[in-house]
């Protein structure tokens, strides 16, 4: 195992849902990669991790990246997992999954830290940087560059510049509001467009990785006239909010530039520089007057800020630069999701009050206030929710539970945000109530008497019993015998030696585990003739 990977964990108090454990390790691992072994780690017992039915789970309906070995206990790989496709250039990329173990119900949250490895290339988004600069420039004069982008992070994205030799200009790395390394070249010598008209030069952006990746652009620069002018942007920065779910053509904000030039030299017009393709395809840049509407829809769950790099150029074919950073605001646009981690169902009818029957997570993707959620059950069972880490509530029973009178619950539970308008979601989970061998079974009768004529046949019926047991199947399956009593067994034909009154003993007992069992007495009066026989009564 990599020993730079790092394992956290912590625990709380919570009798079934813990801290979560934080596994870090680096992008790219193979399937099947061993990330830890998680049993170890939590001190679970290796033999029961089937009997438990350990299994991963994911928040939501996200992928799984891992997978649980259960008869080693080893966290693996599930599936290669590329940081800048799954999380961009944020600068912390966590994936969080479930473990969930039953018998006892168990959840341990898993957080999966994914590290960034130098496996990209800083490249720029043009082939070819085009560059007018005015003879009239004087030395020292700064001209900013396009930026170099890199999909890595940190250490690993762009962290410097270099320029090939020359005797007209020098470079200046700078670093901008987010961080990120940007360009300018200063001019050494002041340029003459008689002795030339144009250079080409030669830039590198190289990031920090061991070892260091790079990648080139040509930068062809134009002299141009002494009088030419360049257009002058009237913010540097332009800073905008704009709710989420904005209607498509709404004007965000417009940028302006202005130049000294007259006639066509001084006509301004205005585009995207080094801008995600994904950018672009939710906002619109007008060339000739600068608004910036809505293409596609801006969601705030998908992307909070959005930092627009615009070029305003005249016809001249002079440049220059400004940033638009544009702050989603979230508004209430998402329902609460409610998720069954795991069900004990059925449930023993004997089953403690406070008992465990259920994990419940919920979920809202908005912010603040509008993904703050309240979950309730809606009818009056033997149940409530017990709120345990965030997000996170344990259906437990309040009271005790018998078969026999309701052998199943229907509980919808409901979850309500608190937006304005609040948002609401049920979810209905079906609860079978097992059995239990809890009631013995019972004679109709507490006691059965019978007349019995002289010299009746061998197996003739004398009387009838009958006992019934409330509980299902086999612990509601009765068997009949004949306990110990004055009478021998024996099947043969009645005469007058014998007694005239007997006492019976009848047993019933159930098949459940362990059998319950009642009695009841039977007395019979034996008749020498059928209108001899007299009535009697059980004491």
């Amino acid at each position: 195992m990599n020993n730079k990977w790092t394992l956290l964990v912590s625990f709380s108090l919570r009798a079934f849902l813990f801290s979560p454990i934080v596994y870090s390790f680096p992008e790219e691992m193979k399937r099947g990669s061993v990330i830890g072994n998680i049993a170890k780690d939590l001190g679970l017992n290796v033999n029961r991790l089937s009997s438990r039915k350990a299994r991963i789970d994911t928040e939501g309906n996200r992928k799984r990246y891992c997978d649980i070995n259960l008869n080693t206990g080893e966290l693996t790989v599930a599936e290669r997992i590329d940081r800048e496709g799954l999380c961009g250039k944020k600068a912390s990329c966590v994936l969080n999954q479930e473990l969930v173990l039953e018998n006892p119900l168990e959840l341990r949250r898993i957080s999966l830290l994914v590290q960034d490895i130098n496996d990209n290339n800083p490249f720029f988004g043009k082939g070819v940087i085009d560059m007018e600069i005015s003879e009239s420039a004087v030395k020292g004069k700064r001209f900013l560059l396009e930026e170099a982008n890199d999909a890595d992070i940190g250490q690993h994205s762009v962290q410097s510049y270099s320029i090939q030799d020359n005797e007209y200009f020098h470079l200046s790395v700078q670093s901008n509001s987010l961080g990120e390394k940007y360009a300018e070249i200063i001019l050494n010598k002041e340029l003459d467009r008689e002795q030339q008209k144009d250079l080409t030069l030669i830039l590198t952006a190289v990031d920090g990785g061991t070892p260091p990746r790079s990648g080139t652009v040509a930068i062809h620069v134009t002299v141009l006239d002494a009088n030419d002018n360049a257009p002058v942007f009237s913010q540097a920065v332009y800073k905008v909010s704009l709710p989420e779910n904005s209607p498509l053509d709404t004007v965000v904000v417009t940028v302006s530039a202005t130049d000294a030039d007259e006639g066509q030299n001084g006509d301004v017009t205005y585009e995207f520089s080094h801008v995600m393709e994904g950018f672009k395809q939710l906002f619109y840049l007008d060339r000739k007057t600068g608004v910036i509407s809505i293409k596609g829809p801006v969601d705030f769950e998908e992307e909070t800020t959005f930092n627009l790099r615009i070029i305003a150029k005249d016809g001249s074919g002079l440049t220059s630069y400004s940033n638009v950073i544009i702050s989603i605001s979230d508004i209430n646009d998402n329902s609460p999701i409610l998720i069954v981690k795991s069900l004990n169902s059925p449930i023993p009818e004997n089953a403690l009050p406070g008992t465990e029957v259920g994990i419940i997570n919920v979920q809202d993707r908005d912010s603040e206030n509008n993904g703050q959620v309240r979950c309730s059950i809606q009818q009056n069972v033997p149940f409530k929710l017990v709120p345990s880490i965030k997000n996170y509530y344990s259906l437990v029973t309040t009271g005790e539970l018998d078969r026999e009178l309701l052998s199943d619950y229907n509980i919808t539970i409901a979850a309500t945000d608190e937006g304005s308008p609040p948002l609401s979601s049920t979810k209905n989970i079906h609860l079978t109530v097992a059995d239990v061998n809890d009631n013995p079974p019972a004679f109709q009768e507490q006691s059965y008497r019978a007349h019995v004529q002289e010299n009746n046949k061998p197996g003739s019926s004398i009387c009838s019993v009958s006992a019934t047991d409330p509980d299902w199947r086999q612990n509601g399956t009765v068997v009949y015998s004949l306990l110990s009593s004055d009478v021998t067994g024996a099947q043969r034909d009645i005469s007058e030696s014998d007694s005239m009154k007997q006492n019976l003993i009848v047993s019933v007992r159930d098949n459940g585990q362990p059998s319950l069992s009642a009695t009841c007495a039977l007395v019979t009066l034996y008749c020498c003739c059928p209108w001899c026989c007299i009535s009697f009564y059980v004491v």
